[in-house]
């Protein structure tokens, strides 16, 4: 009698299950499973970037194990979504498939550098030259050709291609601003209105007096009277640094195209950087008659129409210096 033959796989059966389950679990582990990265590294995604490139540098980074195997399974089990430029913050750990989703639907890591209003553009060269982040050199701006404002970059982005963005905003919106501007401005140019402005910038940070700061000035110029503020004789001494001092009497007397004491009529060019709200106030200035302001010592200014009005509120603000101690 013939035996009967035992059922089963045999060895080639075994081979092919096993080769089977090695077929889908090699790109679970790949794909889903936990990735080599021990910490949480930032990977930069240069502009136009293709993903194989976007791959390699995964993998020098240390984010994923092969960028071939990664460019291949996204293909295969990944989103058709484009990746995005920019700054990622990988986690540690992170799946291929993590990653990719990142890349495609992520938030890149946002950079600031801000510049606040009335800035000086001396400063603004140094705040770019002090941001670690940023690479090679920077001249200084015309003054008042910078918008202040906040400003992303990605790392080892050129300092100038960042001011370049800056002097750019601030060309757009003068532009809309001028074409905005109201009958009532005493200026008759872009350039005039951020002179003006720089010096409104620099008289108040109180939002609220503005306008009212513009209306004085704007008065002044339509009767030929010197606008006499202090922040345009500091300029041409120290360029928009603090000047650390009192000013002395000599410098009220100064003629040197910015000193208002000593002339009448605009500066021959903005002292800082003005914001947005200073450059409004100038094209749409408060109707009013006042001629002078002094502060309050609150944190504001009180205003005069009359030159005795105004000596009375200086008495006003002298007592209270002196109650202060800085008399």
């Amino acid at each position: 009698m013939a035996r009967r033959r035992k059922r089963g796989l045999g060895c080639g059966g075994l081979i092919l299950i096993l080769l089977a389950v090695l077929a889908v679990a090699v790109p679970a582990l790949f794909w889903w499973g936990p990735g080599p990265l021990p910490r949480e590294t930032a990977v930069q995604v240069p502009e136009g970037s293709t993903l194989g490139e976007a791959a390699r540098r995964l993998e020098a980074a240390g984010a994923i194990r092969s960028a071939n195997w990664f460019r291949r399974f996204a293909g295969r089990l990944g989103s058709s979504d484009p990746i995005k430029a920019g700054e990622f913050a990988i986690p540690a750990r992170s799946s291929a498939a993590t990653i990719l989703d990142l890349l495609q639907h992520g938030r890149p890591i946002q950079r600031l550098v801000t510049i606040p209003e009335g800035t000086p553009s001396v400063l603004v060269a140094d705040r770019l030259k002090a941001e670690k982040l940023l690479a090679g050199p920077v001249a200084v701006p015309p003054e008042g050709s910078v918008l202040p404002d906040s400003y992303d970059f990605e790392r080892g982005e050129q300092r100038a291609a960042v001011l370049k963005r800056m002097t750019a905003a601030m060309t757009r919106f003068l532009d809309d601003a001028w074409r905005a501007r109201k009958k009532t401005t005493a200026v008759r140019s872009k350039r005039e209105a951020v002179t003006l402005a720089s010096i409104v910038e620099k008289e108040t940070a109180v939002a609220s007096e503005r306008r009212m700061v513009a209306g004085v000035y704007s008065n002044r110029l339509r009767i030929g009277m010197p606008l006499q503020a202090d922040p345009t004789v500091i300029y041409p001494i120290t360029k928009g640094r603090p000047l650390g001092r009192r000013i002395f009497q000599s410098e009220l007397r100064a003629k040197n195209g910015y000193n208002t004491y000593a002339e009448a009529g605009l500066p021959r060019g903005p002292i800082a950087n003005p914001g947005r709200a200073s450059i409004e106030a100038v094209l749409d200035p408060a109707p009013t008659k006042a001629l002078y302001f002094v502060a309050d010592g609150k944190g504001g200014h009180v205003f005069a129409t009359t030159l005795a009005e105004h000596n009375a509120n200086v008495r006003k603000w002298y007592a209270i210096r002196r109650q202060r101690g800085e008399m």
